[in-house]
């Protein structure tokens, strides 16, 4: 099975990032033909996502390393290394109806964002699940690891697969949504919100923080009341404990909660140091990782291995069409 999946470089990755995809890529790396991607060119899309697109990457690369994806056992690429992927995305673009894209709700949602502060989304937004396709498509992905919401964007895949195919040459192979096991991880300071780096940087707990930063930002994180099921602060903390607790331990809070009696400045604490140990070793890696490795040449060399699957695919498709 081959798989495709990537990551927009927004600097430092957050457990939202981590139990919601990267602990599920290191799983499938042994299992699977892993092409994972730093979505620097999905990043040009909202401006604040493209300030810092070096510094990003190699910060997310650096996390990606660390948390245990291994260059030997995948390929780890840049998408603005890849010519080829904007390329397939053009013809991509016209097989695809506008009222395709029309209907994604992501679109629906960020260009409701933009026009709360007087913006409007630009045509890259817009067209963005056609460069995914392209993304996906082009290295015959027979599946993608998504969450529940991102679903719609690997079907609109499907569709562009079978319109190529139809119409051209069966070239693509229609892929497959793979969802990620449930660990959705919400903001420390708005618990109805997944966590978020554009939330503040006190909603979110880095891969790379120091027990001393987890410990604050866990103290100043939104619980609830106490009374059993009275609010969502509560019990993002208790699935906080959850992922990174044996069982046990996380059943007596749980407990506890469900009647009422959970005391936060008993749990806070315990939280801390238990979301400090889980981190541990990925936090040494890291440090270790910042001194031994040239991500830029990492990245460089790994786009010679995927520039070969991609180019033949793209040489596929445009002899299919009558281009060559």
């Amino acid at each position: 099975m081959t798989i495709l999946s990537g990551m927009r470089p927004t600097g430092k990755l957050h457990l939202g990032h981590y139990f919601g995809a990267l602990k599920n890529w290191v799983e499938l790396q042994s299992k699977a033909t892993c092409y994972f991607m730093v979505a620097d060119y999905h990043a040009l899309t909202t401006p604040e996502s493209a300030r810092n697109l070096h510094a990003d990457t190699t910060d997310m690369v650096l996390d990606w390393l660390a948390a245990g994806i291994n260059p030997e056992k995948c390929v780890i690429f840049r998408q603005s290394d890849m010519p080829e992927h904007t390329e397939l995305a053009w013809i991509f673009e016209t097989l695809t109806p506008m009222g395709e894209l029309e209907r994604m709700v992501e679109y629906k949602e960020k260009a409701a964002q933009m026009a709360e502060h007087g913006e409007r989304p630009n045509a890259g937004l817009f067209a963005y699940p056609v460069l995914q396709a392209a993304d996906i498509l082009i290295y015959k992905a027979d599946a993608v690891p998504v969450g529940q919401d991102q679903a719609q964007h690997i079907e609109i895949s499907r569709t562009i697969a079978r319109k190529f195919n139809d119409t051209y040459k069966p070239i693509f192979p229609e892929p497959k949504e793979l969802l990620t096991p449930e660990a959705k991880v919400m903001s420390l300071t708005d618990p109805t919100k997944k966590m978020s780096k554009s939330l503040g940087e006190n909603n979110a707990i880095n891969l790379s923080d120091s027990p001393e930063t987890i410990a604050q930002k866990i103290q100043g994180a939104v619980s609830d009341t106490g009374q059993a099921g009275s609010g969502e602060g509560g019990r993002n903390l208790l699935e906080l404990l959850r992922l990174t607790t044996g069982p046990n331990f996380y059943e007596q809070f749980a407990q506890q909660y469900e009647r009422g009696t959970l005391q936060y400045a008993e749990l806070k604490p315990k939280l801390a140091e238990a979301i400090s140990v889980y981190l541990e070793p990925i936090r040494t890696r890291r440090a270790q990782l910042e001194h031994d490795v040239n991500v830029t040449v990492m990245l460089s060399h790994s786009a010679k291995q995927a520039r070969e699957v991609a180019a033949k695919t793209l040489h596929e498709a445009k002899e299919a069409i009558g281009l060559l």
